[in-house]
């Protein structure tokens, strides 16, 4: 019985021990670390030897460098993206320029040399900028001398750090050797070793793991209990670059300016018409330059009694330079896409600037497309540089801030000019599907409004309208032609139309419908509409007024306007 029993025995123990051994296989299976090693180019997306995925901060960003001949590159839209916008790029003629407040530095692709446009010229032990792919790459190093970031490369595989910003972060020590994870979890895959003493940067706290970054930028995850001495760390920023400031020529004083149309060289004739009944008015601001030829020939009606008439009332004259009037065939692509042609329309204008003795430029470029306003932008640099050497002020005419015309740069203009005027008109136009006000209160209010949150306040200056627009409704067709406040006045008389007070648009709206059953609609704007407009300018507390244009007007308008600059 015995002999029965003992193997019966065995065979129970040996399968204990065997569920035994599974069941420890499978826990260590299950709970044991993983060593299994990630694939490294796959993780940073690295597609070739010369790729260089980023690490912006503590975040992978889609956009790559390449690392070329032992220097790093990033193209030119990232460069601008997160770096340094007031680079630009001329494609047309393939050159990097960058503008300081007082020069234009330029360069060649795939050149080692820069010069600057007071004469000077460096070489540099790299390549500055390379045409790669199809689009223009520059070197980090060369950015470096224009803007403050810090940038490091790590090979095995090639990423990159690229730091723009400083803020405290929290940092943790590596207590015990251990592994960083692509994700959190003992199976994960491991993406790097840790030693003990390491510093990683917590980006996320779990229950058991956290999200960090290691010293070399590798992300992933790390249990919490190799974690110690956690702390808030303030990054030293990276503060090579001094930043040149850009003088400007504010006044101390309220601007009030006038916009006088010349339209012609006898327009000049009409300065002590225009004039006769202005109150308060210390700016006028002749239309007299025009581009005339893509080369950038700049055309001109300046009159030297003109500006001698307006320096003995006490007139600041700022000449307007603008790109709609000198001729049908001008391009303004072709000006502001070729440094040559902005260089010549600039020297032109400057020319006639310091012939006539002005005291100022106005630049007017409206209908600008998109796809031109990075050259447009740098025009507006450029030209704030020659003026800025000449003494002269530099104001800059813009639509009210709309997001279909943000290319225009707001906020770069702030900078560079003296002050930004914001057209605060032609709401409703000739070319309008609805018949409207030209410049509505609200309307203003918000031109206004965004406009500070671009440029500061002692900047900005807000233009109103001298016209209003009368409209007729013909069976849907809709018509209309611009008129200064005393023909709309006259007109008003001349058909007996009654006007009652628009809150919403803070004007008197009249209508009424002709006998052929035409109807027919005006907003006035008039003394108490323009009175509603600088409540908002003394709320908003900006740099003042500006009108268009001189001769429009009524006299009472003036004792508003002046109420508001002496006041």
């Amino acid at each position: 019985m015995k002999k029965k029993v003992i193997p019966a025995i065995i065979i129970i123990v040996l399968i204990f021990i065997f569920a035994g051994i599974f069941a420890a296989q499978q826990f260590l299976k299950r709970y044991s670390y993983s060593t299994e090693k990630a694939d490294l180019d796959s993780y940073f997306g690295v597609t070739s030897e010369v790729d260089v995925p980023i690490i912006l901060g503590n975040e992978f960003i889609e956009e790559h460098a390449l690392l070329l001949d032992g220097t790093y590159y990033m193209d030119f839209d990232s460069i601008q993206k997160y770096i340094n916008d007031r680079f630009y790029y001329g494609e047309k003629e393939g050159i990097l320029i960058y503008t300081t407040p007082t020069t234009i530095i330029t360069t060649e692709a795939n050149s080692n040399t820069w010069t600057d446009s007071d004469g000077g010229s460096t070489q540099e032990p790299y390549t500055i900028s390379r045409l790669e792919s199809g689009g223009l790459y520059v070197a980090l190093e060369y950015v470096r001398k224009f803007s403050n970031f810090y940038y490091e490369g790590f090979t095995e595989p090639n990423h990159m750090q690229l730091t723009t910003s400083w803020e405290d972060e929290t940092v943790a020590t590596i207590s015990k050797d251990t592994q960083l994870r692509v994700r959190g979890g003992v199976k994960s895959d491991v993406l790097q070793e840790l030693a003990k003493g390491d510093t990683v940067v917590i980006l996320e706290e779990l229950e058991n793991w956290s999200k960090v970054k290691s010293s070399t930028s590798f992300i992933g995850y790390v249990e919490n209990k190799r974690l110690t001495d956690i702390t808030t760390r303030s990054p030293i920023p990276v503060n090579d670059y001094v930043e040149p400031e850009y003088s400007n020529l504010l006044r101390d004083h309220k601007i009030n300016l006038g916009f006088h149309n010349i339209g012609g060289p006898a327009g000049n004739d009409t300065f002590s018409s225009v004039t006769a009944s202005i109150k308060s008015l210390n700016v006028i601001c002749p239309t007299w330059f025009a581009l005339s030829s893509n080369d950038g020939d700049v055309r001109s009606f300046a009159s030297a009694s003109y500006v001698d008439a307006a320096h003995k009332m006490g007139l600041e004259v700022w000449g307007l330079l603008d790109n709609f009037t000198g001729g049908a065939d001008v391009s303004t692509s072709e000006v502001l896409n070729s440094s040559a042609n902005r260089a010549n329309a600039i020297a032109q204008t400057i020319g006639y600037a310091k012939e006539f003795d002005l005291d100022g430029i106005n630049l007017d470029f409206e209908s600008v497309p998109s796809e031109d306003g990075q050259s447009f932008v740098e025009f507006v640099r450029e030209l704030s540089i020659a003026c800025r050497k000449e003494g002269l002020v530099f104001s800059i005419d813009n639509y009210v801030p709309m997001n279909f015309n943000d290319y225009y740069d707001l906020e770069e203009q702030g900078v560079v000019a003296d002050y930004v005027i914001i057209m605060g008109y032609d709401e409703h136009y000739a070319g309008s599907k609805e018949a409207g006000s030209v410049a509505s209160l609200k309307y203003v209010e918000t031109g206004i409004i965004n406009t500070l949150k671009e440029v500061d306040a002692s900047k900005v200056i807000n233009a109103v309208p001298f016209y209003t627009r009368i409209w007729h409704n013909s069976n849907g067709t809709i018509t209309s032609e611009a008129v200064g406040m005393k023909t709309a006045q006259d007109y008003i008389t001349n058909h007996s139309i009654e006007l009652s007070w628009d809150a919403n648009c803070g004007q008197n709206y009249g209508e009424y419908t002709g006998n052929d059953g035409v109807l027919h609609q005006i907003w006035m704007e008039d003394a108490t509409s323009i009175g509603q407009k600088i409540d908002s300018m003394k709320a908003n507390n900006i740099a003042g007024i500006a009108e268009w244009s001189l001769g429009m007007e009524t006299p009472d308008v003036w004792d508003v306007i002046a109420s508001y600059i002496e006041g």
